[in-house]
């Protein structure tokens, strides 16, 4: 099960609108490696071997690098892979949109992020709306915004801020959390505890809080945005941290990307960073519930 041609039109149709909006606002369209030595490490996302090498999961640490290099606006579309992630919603090859603007924080990022949906479904459908498996989701500019404190309290009744547990933590986002939100708005999810971090800042004036949000619109999660992470030493401790943890559950603990430590080390600016689900994008504008259905080829 694949594409239609008319879904494959409207799919270019919008890559294009998307690429207009970051063009007029002076970001440079960059490419980098898709077939790398050394993958991100996170704790759950593995990569799919290509050889000696692997296939890239997310064009962030290069894309890290060239703002280390001095280019302050950069976007790109483009392939990734990610190892066993198979159904409606997942593909072990897909499109993903990442963007990062020197000098911005993730609130940055998110009203770019609404400024972006504004732009691409004023172009695309000459409105802030789109019809979803029966629900008409708006993207005006009123998104919820909601604190993962404060969520987790209402609806599973536990803070994660002050007490984390992992397990519990993704089990609960996914079956308390998330089915909470209003399916006819964009939800923001914002502030994640320290531990779930990923590769994002902590707030300065509460370091339990890391400056991180993911996007969810139709049932599912769109973006995930950071106050970027900045310092050489403490990506060095949280990759450390994650080869651990994967190591302990049975998977393969990556070797460390070292030039890219090199290279961020005292350069990369202050930023904020963004990655955006352009096949998941798809299937909202087109109202399809399986990515294979806005892909050319499965």
């Amino acid at each position: 099960m694949t594409a239609e041609p008319r879904t494959l039109l409207y799919r270019s149709r919008i890559l294009q609108a998307v690429r207009r909006f970051f063009i007029e606002r002076s970001y440079v369209e960059v490419e980098t490696p898709v077939r790398i030595s050394q993958p991100a490490l996170e704790t759950h996302i593995d990569a799919e071997p290509s050889g000696a090498m692997y296939l890239r999961t997310s064009p962030e640490l290069h894309m890290k690098r060239l703002l280390a290099r001095g280019l302050g606006r950069i976007f790109q579309i483009g392939p990734c892979f990610r190892k066993g992630e198979r159904g409606d919603r997942h593909s072990p090859e897909f499109t993903m949109l990442e963007w990062y603007r020197a000098d911005a924080d993730y609130l940055d990022m998110l009203a770019e992020t609404k400024a972006l949906f504004g732009f691409v479904l004023s172009e695309i459908r000459g409105g802030v709306s789109a019809p979803y498996q029966g629900v008409m989701v708006d993207f005006g500019p009123v998104w919820d915004c909601l604190k993962v404190s404060e969520c987790f309290l209402w609806n599973a009744g536990w803070d994660p801020v002050e007490r984390f547990d992992a397990d519990r933590f993704f089990e609960d986002l996914v079956t308390k959390v998330e089915p909470s939100f209003v399916p006819s708005r964009p939800t923001v999810l914002i502030d994640f505890p320290a531990q779930a971090a990923a590769f994002a800042r902590l707030k300065p004036a509460d370091p339990r809080v890391a400056e991180r949000w993911e996007l969810y619109a139709g049932g599912m999660e769109i973006a995930n945005a950071f106050s970027e992470l900045t310092d050489a030493g403490e990506y060095r401790k949280r990759f450390a941290a994650a080869a651990a943890e994967r190591a302990a559950a049975g998977r393969e603990a990556y070797a460390v990307d070292e030039d890219f430590l090199r290279e961020i080390d005292g350069r990369m600016p202050p930023a904020g960073g963004v990655a955006l689900g352009m096949d998941r994008l798809v299937m909202l504008l087109c109202d399809e519930c399986s990515i294979e259905r806005v892909r050319a080829f499965g």
